[in-house]
């Protein structure tokens, strides 16, 4: 009787409660850390083509790494603890909570695996153009969780063995190994990402201080001289600053012209000959902010027809 009373504790506990759940929460941060790294690196490689505007988004795949950095070891810490007490404690391998975390898993799996298959055979049935990104996103998610229900589904049966589970665990080192170097060499090491950042928030703040011209030309029929004259203590507008210091440039070219400057760090994609607008164009094709690294300039031009002056 005191073996059982011993045996129950065990499976009931605490410590067991939290080491299962500690496994299977870090086991979830990798597995959903490196599909949306693999993701990013897709996106950034193939971009999304919108309104026959090429969508370009810099993106910083830092979290996603240092997500995998921290999670997944502890994922495997904690895993080979869990199979030790499973040596010592066999009756913790029958536990209510193991059970259920790995089933809820498989089902997560599977129907993860099912959505993905849906998604392709829809988009080839609807006549949608399946771009290599697409197929290469299902594809990863294809393996990632198809890998994930083996698993698991071997898992809670008891017929992994100790050798099995190391090809496992070394398969998954590989894959998230080779996943954030193919993510650094695809999108850049962390400073090429900071500077590329540092690039699109200039594209952002020279949107801004356009847009803002035109809203003064058309309230007072003039360009300013300066950008100070662009200041608004009531509507709280502040010149924006460079994120490293660099400052903004503006020449008044002529009644209805303008010029604006900035220093980048890098060439904007060459494949992305627009960048993404948050406020509306000045005039036709006026839109486009590729830049090369250095001091570039953009002229723009206030088209009255398009922009008329605010009636008093």
């Amino acid at each position: 009787m005191q073996n059982m009373d011993t045996n129950y504790r065990n499976v009931g506990s605490a410590k067991d409660f939290f080491l299962q759940l500690g496994t299977i929460v870090s086991f979830y941060a990798s597995a959903i850390a490196l599909v949306t790294l693999i993701f990013e690196v897709i996106d950034f490689a193939y971009p999304k083509v919108v309104n026959a505007y090429i969508y370009y988004s810099s993106p910083s795949i830092s979290f996603q790494v240092a997500t995998l950095i921290v999670a997944f070891p502890l994922f495997l810490f904690l895993s080979w603890t869990l199979q030790k007490s499973f040596l010592t404690e066999p009756a913790l391998r029958e536990s209510l909570v193991r059970r259920w975390l790995s089933y809820i898993t498989i089902f997560v799996a599977g129907g993860v695996v099912a959505g993905d298959l849906v998604t392709l055979v829809y988009m080839y049935l609807d006549g949608q153009d399946l771009t290599a990104g697409f197929l290469l996103k299902v594809l990863a998610l294809l393996i990632i969780a198809g890998g994930i229900f083996l698993y698991y589904f071997r898992e809670i049966r008891n017929v992994i063995t100790t050798s099995e589970r190391n090809l496992w665990r070394i398969a998954a080192a590989l894959i998230i190994i080779g996943s954030i170097i193919t993510g650094f060499t695809v999108v850049g090491s962390p400073k090429e990402q900071r500077e590329r950042r540092y690039d699109n928030q200039r594209v952002s703040d020279l949107q801004t201080i356009q847009w803002q011209i035109v809203n003064y030309w058309q309230q007072k029929e003039s360009l300013p001289a300066t950008l100070e004259e662009l200041r608004d203590p009531i509507s709280g507008f502040m010149i924006p600053a460079d994120p490293e210091g660099k400052a903004y440039e503006y020449n008044r070219t002529s009644p209805l012209s303008f010029k604006l400057c900035a220093e980048f760090n890098k060439p904007s994609a060459a494949n992305s000959p627009s960048m993404p607008m948050m406020y509306p164009a000045i005039g036709k094709m006026q839109e486009n902010w590729q830049h090369d690294a250095g001091k570039v300039c953009f002229d723009r031009s206030i088209d009255p027809e398009l922009y008329p002056p605010v009636k008093r």
